[in-house]
């Protein structure tokens, strides 16, 4: 494998959560080919991050795994930071993440759920805007890209743990754009449908729209150079779920009831990465 010729994102040295697998895994690649010189990436598992890291490096980056719980702040902040002094980062992705696979009523799922959807996203962004505001402005790129999902645009029965804190940072990153953008530095948020992950794996509900997780990073790769503040695709459920955010609080309530429930099983037919 190599890089794409005479094509760059201009990020040299990045920081992706979550890149043992989906959507972590394909941007990680993506920018490998873009041109990316160094991938600081985190997970949870040792022998995917060592499957990343090869496919990294076979494409020229030079990758540095690290064996991560995004939820643990103090280590998160650490890693961020000694990273940073390796190679001044000019984009971090905050994009690790996990739903409850239909486990709703477990108090200690839910809550683990937030813990790494949001608690996992602060302990990414804080520390890097921290050390962006460290940095003379227009020396190195300073861009901050958080992954949501379209589920973060209104509530879902069935999935309430997962949907609530993907809208808390569609929210967070929407915010954010706005407050540091006289700063000079760039914030994304990224809200994908259904996309090819080991949360997808295990789905055994309908997945209109699906795409493979390197179609997804091309899409999201492209948004974040751009500086786009909102990354929402595929466009017809985008479109969906903006016309149900719409409705009367009733009516949009008869539609979900209509909407099979998701159980964590593994979805029939759906090969794993």
């Amino acid at each position: 494998m190599e890089r794409e010729n005479g094509r760059t994102s201009g990020f040299r040295n990045v920081l992706v959560t979550g890149a043992t697998s989906g959507i972590g895994e394909a941007c990680a690649e993506w920018l490998a080919r873009r041109g990316a010189e160094r991938i600081f990436f985190c997970g949870r598992d040792e022998a995917r991050l060592a499957a990343v890291a090869e496919r990294l490096r076979a494409l020229g980056a030079d990758a540095r795994p690290e064996r991560l719980d995004v939820s643990d702040a103090d280590a998160a902040r650490d890693w961020i930071r000694r990273c940073d002094a390796v190679a001044p980062l000019d984009l971090v992705f905050a994009n690790a993440g996990m739903s409850a696979d239909g486990r709703e009523d477990d108090e200690a799922v839910v809550r683990r759920v937030f813990a790494v959807n949001v608690g996992g996203v602060l302990n990414t962004v804080l520390p890097a805007l921290a050390l962006y505001r460290e940095r003379p402005e227009g020396r190195v790129a300073r861009r901050i890209a958080i992954t949501s999902s379209m589920t973060g645009y209104h509530g879902m029965p069935q999935c309430p743990a997962y949907s609530a804190s993907k809208a808390c940072v569609k929210a967070l990153g929407a915010a954010l754009r706005g407050r540091v953008r006289g700063e000079g530095i760039a914030v994304t948020t990224i809200c994908p449908g259904f996309v090819r992950s080991r949360i997808t794996d295990r789905n055994t509900c309908p997945m209109p729209f699906f795409l493979e997780a390197p179609a997804a990073a091309e899409i999201i790769g492209r948004g974040i150079e751009r500086g786009r503040g909102i990354v929402s695709f595929p466009w017809p459920m985008r479109l969906a779920t903006w016309w149900l955010s719409t409705l009367p609080e009733a009516l949009s309530e008869r539609i979900f009831r209509l909407l099979p429930e998701k159980t964590g099983a593994k979805r029939p037919g759906v090969p794993t990465p």
